[in-house]
């Protein structure tokens, strides 16, 4: 295995044992999903509170099957809305809601908080530590 293999297993390990974290929390004391959460955030970050689902597919990662499936849980929760694109009646927008803002207000402490606590463990990890400062920047 070359260097860059070891490194690269290294990150997928990082990456999987945080993101388990970070889902478990948000669930957990939430009752949200890390992508309907992640979907939140860039909601709030977009222009006038939303994106055209493709748009929020390529933020988040997911094809956009399952952002469309995703987004209909967020609408059926209340925390966004589908809106048609006023220069393109095909394009549909992912709107949120003040209900979906305060839910994300609500969540962000504990996605950091969990997030700052899953690096922690992880740098103590000999084989990750590399791994851990690399996402921190040192």
């Amino acid at each position: 295995m070359t260097v860059d293999e070891q490194a690269w297993g290294r990150v997928l390990v990082l990456h999987a044992r945080v993101e388990q974290e970070l889902a478990k929390a948000l669930q957990r004391r939430h009752g949200l999903g890390l992508s309907e959460y992640r979907a939140l955030g860039k909601l709030v970050a977009g222009p006038r509170g939303g994106l055209r689902m493709q748009e929020l597919a390529d933020a988040i990662g997911l094809n956009q099957s399952s952002v469309s499936r995703m987004c209909a849980r967020l609408e059926d929760a209340g925390l966004t809305i589908r809106d048609l694109c006023e220069d393109d009646r095909r394009g549909v927008y992912s709107v949120i809601t003040d209900a979906g803002r305060k839910r994300y207000a609500e969540t962000e402490p504990t996605y950091n908080a969990v997030l700052r606590t899953a690096l922690d463990k992880a740098a103590s990890d000999p084989e990750l530590a590399d791994a851990v400062s690399a996402v921190r920047g040192a």
